[in-house]
């Protein structure tokens, strides 16, 4: 379980990340080694979800070996597909992603973090986001040292 103590908010406890693919984590279907490390390293301390609609059809192989829980859905109506898996999940989530249809899922998360990156990153969604980041690897670094968190969330 991920823990946050945010001072003059609240506490957060949270069991569950969940990953938008493509543009957050993957490029054009591609996740870097270090991301892939990250991940496991992160699925030491919650429950890691990927989301998709595999545009690019190279999740399955991507995620081979990673300690991950994969979810894929049609690719019409992904926002509404990515709230509802958010919304089953027990334990308190975090969600992570870059697109217009990951505001739905940000709407109904315990944290959210929307990160830039190479694909760069809705507009709309930055307006729903607690965090905005500027790559993955920044997204995974703040989940991982909750001091990080708390410093950019302290009222």
């Amino acid at each position: 379980m991920l823990k946050f103590t945010i001072p003059g908010i609240r506490e957060l406890n949270a069991e569950n990340v969940v990953f938008d693919y493509n543009g957050t984590i993957a490029v054009d279907g591609i996740m870097s080694s270090d991301i892939k490390e990250m991940i496991n390293e992160l699925a030491e301390h919650a429950k890691v979800y990927i989301l998709t609609a595999d545009t690019y059809g190279t999740v399955k192989s991507q995620c081979e070996g990673l300690n991950v829980t994969l979810k894929t859905f049609p690719r019409d109506n992904a926002a509404v597909f990515k709230r509802d898996i958010v919304k089953a999940l027990e334990g308190g989530s975090i969600c992570v992603g870059n697109g217009y249809n990951d505001i739905e899922m940000f709407k109904v998360c315990d944290l959210s973090i929307a990160i830039i990156g190479q694909d760069g990153c809705c507009g709309k969604l930055l307006s729903f986001a607690d965090i905005v980041v500027n790559c993955p690897k920044d997204a995974f670094m703040l989940l991982l040292n909750p001091d990080r968190v708390k410093a950019t969330l302290r009222s």
